[in-house]
């Protein structure tokens, strides 16, 4: 939400919307917000909650389904149907430790699992050396 307020600001700068800041606070009158409330994301963030694995070290170096190779030092993961590229903020509950990842694989291929996770990502959520952990994942949906 922040990347996306200042690039917003930036567009708006750009287009010639803005206005001095230093006169609006020292004005009274509140100051013309028309521009910034005008802006509505067409996407709604989608969060659910879902067990996650991680990448076995077998892995490491092998390619994934989009083409690269795993790394288990990279923040990434596997997921069955959100497009390579999506950017997903996963969360661990028991401890509130959130990372984002990025999909570059298809899997797990398991009905209970629902994202593989690297081990680096495993790592930094506290969940490497249990195997499974239930976790939120939130993500934007594609665009049309």
């Amino acid at each position: 939400m922040k990347y996306c307020l200042l690039l917003c600001g930036m567009l708006i700068s750009f287009m010639g919307f803005s206005q001095n800041i230093s006169d609006d606070l020292a004005s009274n009158d509140a100051p013309d917000s028309s521009v910034a409330t005008s802006f509505k994301p067409s996407s709604k963030l989608i969060s659910k909650t879902v067990y996650a694995t991680y990448y076995h070290r077998k892995f490491e170096g092998r390619k994934t389904a989009s083409g690269v190779r795993y790394r288990k030092a990279k923040m990434t993961a596997a997921h069955m149907k959100l497009p390579f590229g999506t950017i997903v903020t996963v969360t661990n509950p028991a401890n509130g430790k959130s990372i984002d990842v990025e999909v570059n694989d298809r899997g797990p291929h398991s009905r209970k699992f629902k994202i593989d996770l690297s081990e680096a990502a495993a790592k930094s959520l506290g969940i490497f050396g249990k195997g499974v952990a239930k976790v939120e994942i939130s993500y934007l949906p594609e665009e049309d």
